[in-house]
C-alpha cells in the first residue's frame, strides 16, 4: 500500500511554518511599503484556512485512490478551523474598513523592525494555533489510521465519539459567543458613548465574552482531533504528537490573559474611565458585578470572596485599576484638561493582538 504525501517533514510542521512565513511576509511587505495595514487581521485569520486546507489537501493525496481520503474527523476538524478563521478574518476586515484606520499601528507603521515584531508574532500565533488540525492531517497520524508503522488493519476511529461530540459542542458554544459578542461591542461602539457601559447580551455575564469563546473553540478543536490518541487507533510518538498540540489552545489562552488581550483592556480601560471621567461610578460597579473572563451571573459575582474571584475566576491582581496607585490624576481631571483645548477621544481599550 503507497503511503501518504510527506512534505519536509511527517508531521507538516516544517511545511505548515515556511507557509506562513512566507503568507504573512507578503502582507506585510505590502502593508509597509504602502503604508496600509487594513489587511494585516485578515491576513492572519485567513492564514488559518489556508494552512487547514493544504494540509487536508495533502492527507488526500497518494497513489492508492480509496484509502487516501481523508477521514470524517480530519474533514471536520478542518472545516470547524476554517469557519472559525473566515469569520474571524471576514469580521475584522469589515471592522478596519468601516472605521478607517488600525489605530494599534499609529507608532509602528512607518518603522519596519517594530511593524515586523507584530507580523513575526502574528506568524507564530497561526502555526501554533493550528497544531492539532495540522499533526491530525499528517502522515504520522495517516499510517496508524490506515495500519500502517507496524499497527494490524484496525481501520479509522468512526466519527461521532462522546469527545468528538464533546469537541463539536464546545466550538459551537464558543463561536457563537464570539461571533455574537463582537457584533454587540461594535454596534455598542458605534453609538459613540463613551460613558455608557457595555452590560447588555453576552457582556452582562463577562467582561469579556469574545476571548472567553475564543478560547473554548480552540480546546474544542483539540479534543476533536484527540480522539485518534485517545479512542483509536494512533499509539506511540503519533499518539504524544497528537496530545502535545494542546500547545496550540494553551498558548492562545496565554496570549488572551497575559500578552495582549486583557493586560491592554482591563486596567487600563479602567484607568481611561477614571481619569477622563466616563461614568466611572457605573464602571466601577459593573467591574465589581461582573466576571473578567469565564461568564457567570453578577448577582452571584458580586458576592463572591475576592479569594475565589482572584483564583477560581481568575481576576488577576494584573487586572485590578486602584486608583491611589495606578492614577496619574484626580477623576475627571484629564477630561478637564481636553475640554480646555487638549486632543479628546482616542482609540478604545480591549484591541487584542490578533484581532
Amino acid at each position: 500500500m503507497a503511503g501518504p504525501v510527506y512534505v519536509l517533514d511527517n508531521y507538516y510542521l516544517a511545511i505548515t511554518l515556511l507557509v506562513t512565513i512566507a503568507y504573512q511576509l507578503i502582507f506585510f511587505s505590502v502593508a509597509f511599503a504602502l503604508k496600509f495595514d487594513k489587511l494585516t487581521d485578515f491576513a492572519g485569520g485567513t492564514n488559518f484556512a489556508l494552512l487547514a486546507v493544504l494540509t487536508l489537501a495533502f492527507s488526500s493525496t497518494s497513489s492508492d485512490g480509496e484509502n487516501a481520503r481523508p477521514s470524517a474527523r480530519q474533514i471536520v476538524a478542518s472545516l470547524l478551523l476554517i469557519a472559525w478563521a473566515l469569520r474571524l478574518s471576514g469580521f475584522l476586515l469589515f471592522r478596519v474598513l468601516r472605521t478607517g484606520r488600525d489605530a494599534r499601528f499609529d507608532d509602528k507603521r512607518d518603522r519596519f523592525f517594530p511593524f515586523l515584531g507584530f507580523w513575526v508574532f502574528q506568524m507564530l500565533w497561526v502555526w501554533a494555533v493550528s497544531l492539532p488540525v495540522t499533526v491530525l492531517n499528517s502522515p504520522a497520524v495517516q499510517q496508524q489510521q490506515r495500519g500502517g508503522g507496524g499497527q494490524s488493519e484496525v481501520g479509522v476511529l468512526p466519527f461521532g465519539t462522546g469527545r468528538d461530540v464533546a469537541g463539536v459542542v464546545l466550538f459551537a458554544l464558543g463561536f457563537v459567543m464570539e461571533s455574537v459578542s463582537d457584533v454587540q461591542r461594535f454596534v455598542f461602539r458605534e453609538k459613540g458613548d463613551k460613558a455608557a457601559v457595555l452590560d447588555r447580551g453576552f457582556f452582562y455575564l463577562s467582561r469579556h465574552p469574545n476571548y472567553f469563546g475564543e478560547i473554548i473553540i480552540q480546546f474544542g478543536i483539540y479534543t476533536l482531533c484527540v480522539s485518534e490518541a485517545a479512542d483509536g487507533p494512533v499509539r506511540g510518538q503519533a499518539a504524544k504528537a497528537l496530545y502535545a498540540t494542546i500547545l496550540g489552545p494553551i498558548f492562545l489562552t496565554v496570549l488572551l490573559m497575559f500578552v495582549s488581550g486583557l493586560p491592554l483592556s482591563e486596567r487600563p480601560g479602567a484607568k481611561k474611565r477614571y481619569e477622563q471621567g466616563l461614568n466611572w461610578e457605573g464602571y466601577e460597579r459593573y467591574l465589581r458585578r461582573t466576571s473578567v473572563l469565564i461568564p457567570f451571573p453578577p448577582q452571584l459575582y458580586e458576592h463572591i470572596p475576592i479569594f475565589l474571584k482572584r483564583t477560581l475566576f481568575l481576576e488577576f491582581p494584573m487586572y485590578v485599576f486602584d486608583p491611589a496607585k495606578h492614577a496619574d490624576g484626580p477623576p475627571g481631571g484629564r477630561a478637564a484638561e481636553e475640554g480646555m483645548g487638549g486632543q479628546g477621544g482616542g482609540r478604545q481599550s480591549g484591541e487584542r493582538l490578533t484581532s
